[in-house]
């Protein structure tokens, strides 16, 4: 089956930078579409940002416009850079990659394969 592999999380002081890696194998971006969700318990799960890996479009969330880019690596990896760090960006980050569809719907439902997240925190 596919799995996704997260990386590069860490702890980075308000302004700062990280850059998320995905990992995909066993059939990568089956779906047409890789990204990012990010969730903690008391916060409903957000959609970040979103890579059609057949044509390059990217979407992003608003709250992460203009600060946050991705990128896709070759036909099995996704990063998404993270700029200019803010508190509330504090969450687990999680790679998807849809079952059938590319990135035009961007709705949990769409995302079969999850990876198992990774926590970025930010700091004063």
């Amino acid at each position: 089956r596919v799995r996704l592999f997260e990386s590069g999380g860490g702890s980075v002081q308000a302004g700062g930078s990280l850059r998320l890696s995905c990992e995909v194998s066993g059939n990568p971006y089956s779906g047409n579409c890789i990204g990012w969700f990010r969730q903690v318990p008391e916060k409903e799960r957000e959609g970040v940002a979103f890579i059609d890996t057949d044509g390059g479009a990217t979407y992003f969330s608003d709250s992460v416009k203009g600060r946050f880019t991705v990128s896709q690596g070759g036909a099995n990896a996704a990063y998404l850079q993270m700029n200019s760090l803010k508190f509330e960006d504090t969450d687990k980050y999680y790679c998807v990659v849809a079952t059938y569809s590319t990135c035009y719907i961007r709705d949990t439902a769409a995302f079969s394969f999850w990876g198992q997240g990774t926590q970025v925190t930010v700091t004063g």
